[in-house]
């Protein structure tokens, strides 16, 4: 009863909150405008045109179609290609999620470090005879049992935390735009960058961000930029009218995203000047965004005429805003990523695949054993890098290679299902979108060739810079997990006679 009664909370307002919070990160922002200054803007439209947009009508269709279906993405690649495809295209995407939340969990504490202290402090740490990786460690160790004790209470506590970081990412953003206006207002009109014409927003201003293949690198970045919408999938189950409140939220969410990233980008170049800021051999792509809105505070503190040091104080005020805006989206990310991704793939399959316990819900309605399995993996991962000297770093590096583009893969699958999503008779279809079969076709394949495109890059760049051994697991990591995932699937089918 109690997991009847929490079942459907998610309104469409809740929803987009939980979209951005998922999606959306100042951090993208501020890499953007470190590697392309304003001429960043044009290559995050053309992502979100031509792949966040319509990726996110499409998965709107699939959203509604499969309204009641508890395992998200799964259920729409088993619905729409057959169980074994969406098996493997599932486990591929959910064993990159694991490696997320394995670095993730460390991360956390660099955010809240630059929160306590204005900067990354980590490197210091030390407990007892534990020296800073340890102590991190253990710390990333205890966080991610902790999130998996409260995830497991229910959907109630995911839904507000998560929402409760977007909505602190919306209040960051509303402080960066007042904050932009006030200095832009201030300055009379006189940014910190120099807008020479139309040739300001097309070259960067970035030497090693010059070239065809560089630029292409950037694209590629700002399309993963725009990944993760697909992990909601996941709660259609507990919304209200989720025919409707998916589509409307996704439609939402990713207009918000697109015109959030760009009149970002662009507002940057209102207070900081790029050579004078970001050239400095300190900055790197971990503190860029504390380094933009510490000049925000200084820039716009010098506007107003204040002291030099109260204009440097203000700067630290924005530091510790922008860290404590992160570290809550940051929660409220994990606390989706924790419990979606496995939900999605244990619930969503064939439940005879699988032993009765991984597949049982507790009292709140929530595949609790699975989730605690999967901490177990992640803390086991954590521990080993922490305490495993240089060879288990060496490892770590070996699997984050593996996950670089496994995460991009589910939309692979779900792009290239969408025909045969289109082409089933029995479906209920309560929101569509696109009615003409073959220019739906036509923007498939036009959108499969971007992500493939990007992700061969992946692959490619490495090589071009001789990186042999990143290039190899790059591309081994997908594959990897694919021959894992077939495997398990035909072993355990044939034993179950299940059919895919």
């Amino acid at each position: 009863m109690a997991a009847k009664e929490q079942k459907k909370l998610i309104t469409t307002p809740t929803l987009v909150l939980m979209i951005i919070s998922t999606i959306y990160g100042f951090g993208n922002v501020s890499i953007a405008y470190d590697q392309m200054a304003y001429a960043g803007m044009f290559w995050y439209i053309l992502a979100g045109v031509c792949f966040f947009f319509p990726c996110c009508l499409m998965m709107a269709e699939y959203g509604s179609a499969f309204k009641d279906a508890q395992g998200g993405i799964y259920s729409w690649l088993a619905g729409s290609i057959g169980e074994r495809l969406a098996f493997i295209g599932t486990f591929i995407w959910l064993a990159s999620w694991v490696l997320w939340l394995v670095s993730s969990a460390s991360r956390l504490w660099i955010t809240l470090s630059a929160l306590l202290f204005g900067h990354d402090t980590t490197q210091q740490w030390h407990f007892w005879i534990f020296n800073s990786n340890q102590l991190i460690g253990i710390l990333a160790i205890l966080f991610v049992l902790l999130v998996t004790l409260l995830s497991s209470q229910g959907i109630n506590g995911i839904t507000k935390i998560s929402s409760f970081g977007g909505a602190f990412m919306i209040g960051m953003n509303a402080i960066f735009i007042i904050a932009s206006l006030v200095t832009i207002i201030a300055n009379k009109g006189v940014t910190a960058q120099p807008i020479h014409g139309i040739s300001s927003f097309i070259e960067s201003p970035n030497p090693a961000f010059k070239t065809p293949i560089a630029i292409i690198s950037f694209v590629v970045y700002a399309i993963f930029a725009y990944g993760g919408m697909e992990n909601l999938g996941g709660v259609t189950d507990s919304m209200k009218n989720p025919e409707k409140t998916f589509p409307r939220g996704l439609i939402i969410a990713s207009i918000f995203t697109i015109g959030t990233y760009v009149l970002m980008i662009f507002m940057l170049g209102w207070s900081v000047n790029y050579q004078q800021t970001l050239t400095k051999s300190s900055v790197n792509l971990g503190n860029v965004t504390y380094v933009v809105f510490n000049q925000l505070g200084v820039t716009m503190g010098d506007a107003l005429g204040w002291s030099h040091g109260a204009a440097l104080t203000f700067g630290l005020i924005m530091t510790r805003i922008v860290a404590f805006a992160q570290t809550l989206g940051f929660l409220g990310a994990l606390f989706i990523l924790l419990y979606s991704p496995i939900k999605a793939f244990i619930l969503g399959s064939n439940p005879e695949l699988w032993p009765k316990k991984l597949t049982k819900l507790n009292k709140a309605g929530m595949p609790a054993n699975a989730m605690w399995l999967q901490a177990i993996i992640v803390s086991i991962i954590v521990f080993l890098v922490a305490f495993g000297g240089n060879a288990a770093q060496q490892f770590y590096l070996i699997l984050t290679d593996m996950a670089n583009v496994s995460t991009c893969f589910p939309y692979i699958f779900l792009i290239g299902a969408f025909p045969f999503f289109k082409a089933k008779k029995n479906l209920d279809r309560p929101f569509v979108v696109f009615k003409n079969r073959f220019w739906t076709d036509v923007l498939v394949c036009f959108v499969e060739l971007i992500l493939i495109v990007g992700i061969v890059f992946t692959f490619v760049q490495p090589l071009l810079q001789k990186d042999y051994q990143t290039a190899f697991w790059t591309l081994a990591g997908p594959i990897f997990f694919a021959i894992v995932a077939l495997v398990f699937y035909q072993i355990s089918a044939k034993r179950h006679h299940v059919e895919g």
